[in-house]
């Protein structure tokens, strides 16, 4: 029997061991996209929050299965779990739905003919994103525009020099406004999404950029490089966890050498200032606007 997994499920949720993981979020993960239509036993999702990536990934799913499959999708009610029923009947099947610790599981057995699969793939499908000039797709952070932190960061960081990293680089919008600095040596772009390396490599065209989908509190730590740039993310599964940007922290500090510095935005009510001055030897704001803060970080 092939079992697919999409995510990482709550206790409620349980996977089997054998399940293989799909989740563009786990790196290492085969990509749902990948699987031949009609080939697939079963599949349990813990759907995204994002309407467009989850219709999207439902379509895929319901696509992989057999006639005859069953699909397994849970969602927090208030991320779109009150909203899956509705999705799922749009695509032709019928629904079994239970609520349970401010879930909601729908459970659907695949019939031979579905609607709408084609139409809804499409809609979360890698773009050209139309007024960005950047390619994209639904699901990765801010997709479809240049969101304002990393803007900050970008109009207040100098031209930098040497070799260095963009931790959480998303489909690479301010790794193209380093590179434009000619005394840039090398530029590692790092992020946990599969989606956001995939349109980085399309949007930074240039041999001095290398792109890694990890996870970047797990990356190794020579200490050895000359700049970090950052906007760490703040949500964990939906909810907002201070330890992501302060786990990028640590770690940015100890991928710099001696000299180093760190150029990190932050929305402004996040309390990184603690771990920063732990971390640096010299720790400065440059720039306090828009609900953001842009800190320098010499290490």
């Amino acid at each position: 029997m092939t079992t697919l997994l999409y995510g990482r499920p709550p206790a409620v949720f349980d996977p089997p061991g054998a399940a293989t993981q799909v989740s563009p979020l786990i790196p290492g993960s085969t990509p749902l996209e990948d699987a031949a239509e009609g080939s697939v036993d079963e599949i349990m999702i813990y759907a995204p929050p994002g309407v467009l990536e989850r219709r999207h990934t439902l379509a895929l799913a319901l696509k992989a299965l057999k006639p005859g499959g069953r699909l397994d999708v849970m969602a927090a009610k208030d991320k779109g779990g009150s909203r899956l029923k509705k999705e799922l009947e749009g695509f032709g099947v019928e629904v079994g739905e239970s609520a349970r610790a401010h879930h909601r599981r729908c459970v659907v057995i695949r019939p031979e003919t579905l609607t709408g699969i084609d139409e809804a793939i499409a809609e979360g499908a890698p773009r050209l994103v139309e007024g960005l000039e950047a390619w994209s797709q639904p699901g990765i952070f801010a997709w479809d525009r240049i969101d304002a932190g990393s803007l900050l960061l970008a109009q207040t960081a100098p031209a930098l020099k040497g070799a260095g990293a963009d931790l959480g680089c998303g489909y690479g919008a301010l790794a193209t406004v380093v590179l434009r600095s000619p005394a840039v040596t090398s530029l590692r772009l790092v992020d946990l999404d599969r989606r956001a390396i995939a349109a980085a490599r399309k949007n930074v065209v240039d041999p001095r950029a290398r792109f890694e989908w990890a996870d970047v509190r797990t990356l190794e730590t020579p200490g050895d490089l000359d700049f970090v740039v950052t906007n760490p993310p703040f949500h964990d599964g939906g909810a907002e966890d201070k330890r992501l940007g302060q786990a990028f922290i640590r770690q940015a500090a100890a991928m710099l050498g001696k000299g180093g510095v760190l150029w990190l935005v932050a929305n402004r009510h996040l309390p990184y200032e603690a771990e920063l001055n732990a971390a640096f030897k010299r720790v400065r704001m440059a720039a306090d606007a828009g609900g953001y803060k842009v800190f320098e970080a010499v290490k």
